[in-house]
């Protein structure tokens, strides 16, 4: 069966968006070839720029780091939830990702995408107002025994809520939660058709880290 690659990644660009709070992003130039002989960009970030991904010590300093986690946890064959067409600020429940989560149950270290569609919003004032994971379904999710979680939204929590307790759910089992993904409806459309499809969500190796930007990457076929 012949593969293809989808890249589910956002750009890294000067004024991305970010979660509320969080460093702004800049790239700029940092040596020039003209002057210096080599191109070199300066870059100024956050630990969850972009597509991310959240280590349980971004929610509880007690939990473990990035480079703490086994690296398994950040690859795996896909299971998409598709929950597309939710309402603003919606909760993704657990009978939402029933079927998802029984396919998942087969698949040993399956990655679940939540193909919420959110990502079409990227960049506008609407972005924020995403889906979100209730607890309820986060233990649901934990139950399947999946143990990496993977949104096309800004968070797996409400948004400017309290208390991230979606994540608290989720890393407090060890669990790895990526963000700000993009182009989930390829996803949905290969597992549609019956593909197999691997992701992979590959962090920088920073010690003692909250998360860090990832290319998030999938690859479709045999």
């Amino acid at each position: 069966m012949r593969q293809s690659w989808l890249d589910l990644s956002v750009p890294v660009v000067t004024g991305m968006p970010v979660y509320p709070g969080d460093p702004d992003v800049e790239v700029s130039p940092a040596l020039r070839v003209a002057q210096d002989g080599v191109n070199v960009l300066h870059l100024r970030l956050g630990s969850q720029s972009g597509t991310h991904v959240d280590a349980p010590y971004h929610v509880d300093e007690a939990w473990p780091t990035l480079d703490e986690l086994p690296p398994e946890r950040f690859a795996g064959p896909a299971v998409v939830a598709d929950v597309r067409g939710l309402a603003a600020r919606a909760p993704i429940t657990p009978g939402l990702l029933a079927p998802a989560l029984s396919r998942a149950r087969l698949s040993r270290g399956a990655v679940l995408l939540l193909a919420t569609g959110w990502s079409a919003h990227w960049g506008t004032p609407h972005y924020p107002a995403h889906p979100w994971l209730t607890p309820d379904a986060a233990r649901a999710v934990l139950g399947a025994g999946v143990r990496t979680v993977a949104v096309d939204a800004l968070s797996v929590d409400p948004t400017g809520g309290a208390g991230l307790p979606a994540h608290r759910v989720l890393c407090g089992a060890g669990g790895v939660i990526a963000e700000n993904l993009t182009g989930l409806d390829r996803v949905v459309a290969a597992q549609e058709a019956g593909l197999p499809v691997e992701v992979f969500l590959f962090p920088l190796r920073l010690p003692g880290a909250d998360g860090a930007p990832v290319r998030a990457m999938a690859r479709v076929g045999g």
